[in-house]
């Protein structure tokens, strides 16, 4: 099945508090970016790789590649994968972090498999934590833990079925936490689980880049 990615690497990374953006940290000579984006180059079935982030910090960190279309990065997550959805040429996008380098080529392969039938998949794992629902400083509510994720990326969708509810959401102003969420909020389109690995963490904070080395 032939799939573009589309990798959002233009944030600030204010957590990580490194004083530039984490997707350019290195790890083992190469920089998380390029960890992030390693499978995609090596699959044959990924025609085209969109990065959406500041070109020039790209090409001075990593350099040029013949699979990899840069596109500028918006001023939140969502508008950065708007813009390059807009250079999106294939039927099939699946969405992956900048900052998530440890994805595992059986869990990337199990949601190639899931959008051979579905429209829209999204890789995630049980939440290990019991969830409180909180108001005012206090619990609400706790939800049934069975029914909890994780999400974590890639999320694969149709291209046009997320382009379409992209646009919506700029009409309406909405900006979801994922982009599953957007989906969710403006389409019926089921949206299958793929079974995950815990190891696939995006890098938040400093303490995250420790357990990755």
């Amino acid at each position: 099945m032939k799939y573009a990615a589309l990798i959002p690497a233009a944030g600030e990374g204010r957590r990580m508090d490194l004083g530039y953006n984490k997707d350019y940290y290195r790890m083992d000579d190469r920089t998380v970016l390029e960890h992030s984006m390693r499978l995609f180059l090596e699959d044959e079935d990924c025609e085209q790789i969109v990065v959406v982030t500041d070109p020039a910090l790209y090409l001075r960190n990593i350099g040029v590649n013949g699979k990899v279309l840069l596109a500028m990065g918006g001023d939140t997550r969502q508008q950065s994968v708007a813009n390059g959805l807009k250079a999106v040429i294939s039927g099939t996008v699946f969405i992956h972090d900048g900052a998530r380098p440890y994805l595992d080529k059986k869990d990337l392969e199990a949601v190639k498999q899931a959008m051979e039938t579905c429209e829209a998949a999204c890789l995630a794992v049980p939440s290990k934590d019991t969830v409180k629902i909180v108001k005012n400083g206090y619990i609400a509510g706790t939800p049934d833990r069975e029914t909890l994720y994780n999400a974590q990326t890639p999320q694969a969708f149709r291209t046009e079925l997320l382009r379409t509810c992209m646009e919506q959401a700029v009409q309406e102003g909405y900006t979801g936490t994922d982009d599953c969420s957007v989906v969710e909020r403006f389409s019926s389109t089921p949206i299958r689980i793929v079974a995950g690995s815990y190891e696939n963490i995006k890098l938040t904070t400093p303490e995250d880049l420790r357990k990755g080395n």
